[in-house]
C-alpha cells in the first residue's frame, strides 16, 4: 500500500480518490478492493493531499500528509459571494503606518498561512526574510533612493516614471517614500532550481497581503525596493538573500494608521470571447 494508509472500515471503494489523484498514481483494481499505488509511480507523487482532502469518508491517509494534520471544513465559515468580493475589493495598499511594531507572532501566523498558496508541482520552494529593525531598513531604503536617481538621470535601462523625481525630493527633505516607515518588511524569495519561483512567492505574497487585515494589519507592495534589488547584487547580499535565489519580492507590513470606507471603483476588464 506504500505511503497511502486506507482505513478499510470506512472506504467505500467509491475510487474518488483515484479519479482527483494528479499524477493519476491511485488505482482502483474493483469495487472490492481499496485504493493501492500502481507499481512503480511512487515518485511521481505530488505530496499535495488532494486525495486526503477528496475522500468524504475520512478514510484515506497519507504518511507525508497525515489526516491528523487536515482538519474537515468548517462548512459555517465558507464566504458567500457577497462577501467574498466586499473582502476583495476592501483590500488596499497602506502607505501610512502607526509607529507601533508588529508582533512577532503575528508575522509568524502570516506566513504559516501564506505557505499554503499553490506552487508549481507543489514544489513549496518559497523561503522568507523578515527584517523590523529600522536602520537596516532606513539603509535598504537608502540603497534603492541612489539608484532612482541612476535612473531618473538616465544612467541605467530603466525608463524613468513621472513619481520618481518626487519620491528622491522626499527622501532628501527626510521622508521614506520607499519602504514608508513601515514597521516590517517581508520578502519572499525562491532559488533558481524553482522554475515557477516568481509565480510561486507571488501568490504565497498574496496570500499573507490577503491574510494580514484580518488581524489589523496592512501591506503594500515595495515595488521600487525590488526595482533596486534587481538592479544591485550587493543590495541583495545587504538584505540577505543569496545570490543563487533569482527570484525574491519584498512587502511592507504594518497597522494602518487610517481606515478605508469605500470600495473604489476600477476600470472594466479587457476580455476577449472565443
Amino acid at each position: 500500500m506504500g505511503f497511502l494508509q486506507i482505513d478499510e472500515s470506512k472506504c467505500k471503494r467509491d475510487g474518488i480518490c483515484a479519479s482527483e489523484c494528479p499524477t493519476a498514481i491511485i488505482h482502483l483494481k474493483d469495487n472490492a478492493s481499496v485504493p493501492v499505488i500502481k507499481t512503480g509511480r511512487e515518485e511521481a507523487c505530488l505530496i499535495c493531499g488532494h486525495c486526503v482532502a477528496v475522500c468524504p469518508h475520512g478514510a484515506l491517509s497519507h504518511t507525508r500528509v497525515p489526516i491528523e494534520a487536515c482538519p474537515p471544513v468548517e462548512e459555517n465559515l465558507t464566504l458567500n459571494e457577497k462577501q467574498a468580493v466586499q473582502y476583495l475589493r476592501s483590500r488596499r495598499s497602506i502607505r501610512v503606518y502607526k509607529d507601533k511594531a508588529v508582533e512577532k507572532e503575528k508575522i509568524q501566523k502570516l506566513i504559516e498561512i501564506a505557505r499554503y498558496a499553490p506552487t508549481g508541482s507543489n514544489s513549496q520552494l518559497v523561503e522568507w526574510r523578515v527584517l523590523k529593525d529600522k536602520n537596516q531598513m532606513h539603509e535598504l531604503s537608502d540603497t534603492a533612493v541612489k539608484w532612482l536617481r541612476d535612473v531618473v538621470a538616465g544612467k541605467t535601462k530603466r525608463i524613468p516614471l513621472p513619481y520618481m523625481p518626487g519620491i528622491i525630493a522626499a527622501w532628501d527633505a527626510g521622508y521614506d517614500a520607499i519602504l514608508r516607515n513601515a514597521p516590517a518588511l517581508v520578502v519572499a524569495y525562491s532559488p533558481k532550481e524553482a522554475s515557477n519561483g516568481m509565480v510561486d512567492l507571488t501568490l504565497s505574497l498574496s496570500y499573507l497581503d490577503l491574510a494580514a487585515p484580518t488581524m489589523g494589519l496592512g501591506t503594500c507592495w515595495a515595488g521600487l525596493l525590488q526595482g533596486a534589488l534587481l538592479a544591485s547584487q550587493d543590495l541583495k547580499q545587504k538584505l540577505g538573500l543569496p545570490a543563487e535565489y533569482p527570484y525574491h519580492f519584498p512587502m511592507m507590513l504594518g497597522y494602518p494608521k487610517f481606515k478605508y470606507h469605500r470600495l473604489p471603483e476600477r476600470k472594466p476588464p479587457s476580455i476577449k470571447w472565443d
